[in-house]
């Protein structure tokens, strides 16, 4: 029931938002809104990674 309920609010049709955007800077920050949270993910995984190797290195 939650799980469909943030599915509801999380449905955006990104072509629908695009083809009524006031001017085309808009994509540009569409797209950065489509990466960022894949690089933040990235950046912790590896941030995750370095402290764990750092750990098992000074034993």
């Amino acid at each position: 029931m939650l799980r469909a309920f943030i599915y509801l609010i999380q449905d955006v049709d990104i072509d629908q938002k695009l083809k009524d955007a006031p001017d085309d800077s808009y994509a540009i920050g569409v797209f950065i809104g489509q990466i960022l949270p894949f690089v933040v993910l990235v950046l912790i995984a590896y941030a995750i990674y370095r402290y764990n190797k750092k750990r098992l290195n000074d034993d």
